[in-house]
């Protein structure tokens, strides 16, 4: 078990240091003479018709609803095997990064909206500085070496998935257009045959991705965001071991997608979503309250929040502290929670990008400079509060 963390960690810290370097090609390309390029590439149309169905959107829309919902289905498929039988599965370890994920997300949220209270259409991107991105976190956590204990890691990505099922409940529940009752419907019946399927012990995958696009494409049409499709997939594949085999194919798809997902999925929407163009910047937008508000949610607002809750966590009888993990440690990890970027990046094109006011607002300005910030703190302090005497263990 120890074997399998190590090397998930060690990709998701790989995939990390590859997210890095796509933002950083984003923000060169978009401000530079190639930029024309880059939002040509970006605004490309991309039809699929098949009789009366029909499904058009621009290249950018594609990557957020389409790949992002591949995302989705491995957080779930993470999230189902750890309450079943890993690092979730009893309420003790559950208590201590669910907590601090929920005070992570509550003191940004109130935060933004202090600032942003006035003006109707900057609310809308209230949940933007609530998210947490689990690959640049980790990478930041992982250039400290070994000295980093696993109980820090675990505790890190647990919190994640936490943050990430916060993600989806908001999505579900705030961004969301006029609802489709018949796509629903057709959605209804997808869930229906994919309990049907897990009840018949299918460990072929060939039906559930045969449903999962047609699910997809109907809850595309019903107005709920289609990547809530990922993790609805997840939670009906197998995890127990075939009788026959003794394969288990929730692990099997787990494993062998980590590596899509890590090196191809992220990085292009990192790639897609981070090239700012900061030629007309000017003391405005730095001062807009969305930047602010962005800025001092994730930066101030995820710190208190994470450290805040985890500490009633403890001191409630709730949780405890894990093994080789003090109170400065945890600090560490609650700045480094501040880094939202794929997430926040992902919240904020459907606060603002899908429904065009992104003319008005960039929100990626504060999202890339909160991100950098608590990368540079969390780092810093960590490395400080880690002694020479203190082991992976």
């Amino acid at each position: 078990m120890i074997s399998i963390i190590r090397s998930f960690l060690k990709l998701e810290s790989a995939s990390g240091i590859l997210l890095i370097s796509a933002a950083l090609l984003a923000l060169f390309v978009a401000n530079s003479p190639l930029s024309y390029l880059y939002d040509l590439l970006l605004d490309t149309p991309v039809e699929v018709r098949l009789g009366a169905l029909h499904i058009a959107k621009p290249l950018l829309l594609w990557i957020n609803d389409g790949l992002m919902a591949v995302f989705f289905f491995i957080i779930g498929l993470e999230l189902k095997r750890e309450i079943i039988e890993g690092e979730l599965s009893t309420p003790q370890a559950i208590a201590l990064p669910a907590f601090a994920a929920i005070g992570g997300m509550l003191v940004p949220a109130l935060i933004y909206i202090l600032f942003n209270a006035g003006n109707s259409v900057a609310l809308e991107g209230w949940a933007v500085p609530t998210a947490t991105d689990i690959a640049f976190a980790l990478a930041i956590l992982t250039l400290l070496g070994d000295r980093v204990p696993l109980a820090l890691k675990t505790f890190l990505v647990s919190l994640a998935i936490f943050d990430d099922v916060g993600a989806i409940i908001i999505i579900a529940i705030f961004y969301t257009s006029d609802i489709s009752a018949i796509s629903l419907l057709v959605a209804a019946a997808c869930i229906a045959m994919l309990v049907l399927f897990n009840r018949m012990n299918i460990y072929k995958m060939s039906p559930y991705m045969l449903i999962a696009l047609v699910m997809w494409v109907a809850v595309l049409k019903s107005g709920v965001h289609a990547t809530l499709v990922g993790v609805i997939m997840a939670m009906f594949i197998p995890l127990a071991p075939e009788e026959k085999s003794g394969r288990s194919l929730l692990k099997e798809l787990e494993q062998d997608m980590h590596g899509l997902v890590a090196f191809i999925i992220l990085p292009v929407f990192a790639f897609a979503n981070s090239g700012v163009d900061l030629s007309g910047m000017g003391i405005e937008e730095i001062q807009h309250p969305v930047t602010i508000g962005i800025v001092l949610g994730l930066f101030i607002g995820k710190q208190i929040g994470v450290f805040s809750f985890a500490w009633l966590a403890v001191k409630m009888g709730l949780a405890t502290l894990p093994k080789h993990v003090n109170w400065s440690l945890i600090y560490g990890v609650s700045l480094l929670c501040g880094i939202g970027f794929t997430m926040s990046l992902f919240i904020g094109s459907l606060a603002f990008e899908s429904s065009g006011d992104n003319l008005l607002i960039d929100e990626r300005l504060g999202i890339i400079a909160a991100s950098i910030l608590s990368a540079f703190c969390g780092y810093f302090w960590l490395k400080k509060a880690l002694s020479p005497a203190v082991k992976a263990q």
